[in-house]
């Protein structure tokens, strides 16, 4: 199959009028072509920070409660349902968060092409008792996620995922905001534990990603050797100096946060008042910290009514906004950049020969005029070679 006369942005530059030839799930040719209608392709865009198992339908469900009174071959059906979702806003690879078991099994279904949806990557958690991860399940339910607490068992629990098929680890650094009785400010995780559990996951040959809020939090992971940090909202110039300088990436989650604070959603006052305590750092920081810092990837932290998935265009144009990024550099956190973080750089994130047949034909040029990036400019998104949202120019 191929398109023609569109113009080509590859994951880095502007290549300007071109023929992309694909076979299966493979670019095979990339060639310039004589002329270009007022259409450009750019590469797949990649989530690295989902959640897909929450409710995907269209009511309100309390987010704390569903889990507890939905069987698990019911979550599953529901998390390969939003991970669909992506698709409409050119989204072509995911990578959860916070996985075990389910977001396992929707991986390889959609794999294996069982069903039709984007490419999803799992990070399985690692989590203390009364960490963050810990505090989503109400202390007196029983049936609830492996913690590990001390240095035998944050091995041991590494091993177990990795057993299981995760693509790498996940570990919280401080509190959170949507879990309950939580503290942003809790300690989750000495440093040696930290530590044990990088050790452990590198060692098998797996990326960790951090949650971190709290300047102690962003200082725990980056002294405990993590390859990106998660939210990252109170991080300071020094720390982000400290992060480029180890090769981390940063997802800062933004529009979440914004959407918490503006007291539209119904959030429990205990979750909003740690929400709006951290905005006002993140206002007063981030911006700063991440000049010149980190890299900074596209991150949205989606998955239930209070982050849908299908955001991922507003997060993209947050980082214009509200980090100084340039369009043509939140694009790259998009595609290229986040393509490292999911260690997929040679295959995915870029329109390439020889790199899997992931692209958005869209309208206008948004490496230049961020504001083109809407989903009504979407013409038509491929994903694994597959027409999956709209349609192909002739």
């Amino acid at each position: 199959m191929k398109i023609s006369n569109v113009v080509v942005w590859d994951g880095s530059n502007e290549i300007g009028p071109s023929t992309i030839t694909w076979e299966g799930d493979e670019i095979r040719d990339v060639q310039p072509s004589g002329s270009a209608a007022d259409l450009s392709l750019i590469p797949g865009l990649i989530d690295t920070h989902v959640h897909l198992v929450h409710y995907a339908g269209q009511k309100y469900v309390d987010y704390m409660t569903w889990p507890l009174v939905t069987s698990k071959y019911e979550q599953v059906i529901h998390g390969v349902a939003q991970a669909a979702k992506a698709l409409k806003v050119g989204v072509t690879t995911l990578r959860d968060l916070a996985a075990d078991e389910l977001q396992i099994a929707i991986k390889r279904s959609l794999d294996s092409e069982i069903i039709i949806g984007p490419r999803v990557f799992v990070n399985c958690i690692v989590g203390m008792t009364a960490g963050h991860g810990d505090l989503f399940t109400p202390p007196v339910v029983k049936d609830r996620r492996p913690t590990a607490d001390g240095v035998v068992e944050c091995r041991k629990l590494v091993r177990h995922w990795a057993r299981m098929g995760t693509d790498g680890i996940k570990i919280t650094t401080s509190g959170g905001v949507l879990s309950t009785q939580d503290k942003n400010e809790w300690r989750n995780y000495t440093l040696e534990e930290i530590k044990t559990i990088t050790d452990e996951a590198h060692a098998l040959g797996m990326p960790v990603a951090a949650h971190c809020h709290t300047e102690s939090g962003i200082q725990a992971a980056i002294d405990g050797g993590v390859d990106s940090l998660e939210h990252a909202t109170s991080i300071t110039r020094e720390q982000a100096q400290q992060a480029k300088s180890k090769g981390m990436t940063v997802a800062p989650t933004l529009t979440i946060l914004n959407r918490i604070v503006s007291g539209s959603l119904p959030i429990p006052e205990e979750n909003l008042a740690k929400a709006r305590a951290l905005h006002k750092v993140r206002t007063e920081r981030m911006r700063s910290a991440l000049k010149d810092g980190p890299t900074v990837v596209l991150g949205t932290d989606s998955g239930g009514h209070i982050m849908p998935i299908g955001l991922q265009l507003d997060e993209i144009k947050a980082m214009t906004t509200e980090l100084d990024l340039s369009p043509d550099e939140a694009l790259k956190g998009a595609t290229s950049y986040a393509a490292k973080v999911l260690r997929q750089e040679s295959r995915l994130g870029r329109i390439k020969a020889g790199y899997c047949a992931d692209f958005v034909v869209i309208k206008g040029k948004p490496w230049k005029d961020i504001s083109s990036l809407k989903p009504e400019n979407i013409v038509g998104v491929v994903c694994r070679g597959r027409l999956v949202h709209g349609r192909l120019p002739e």
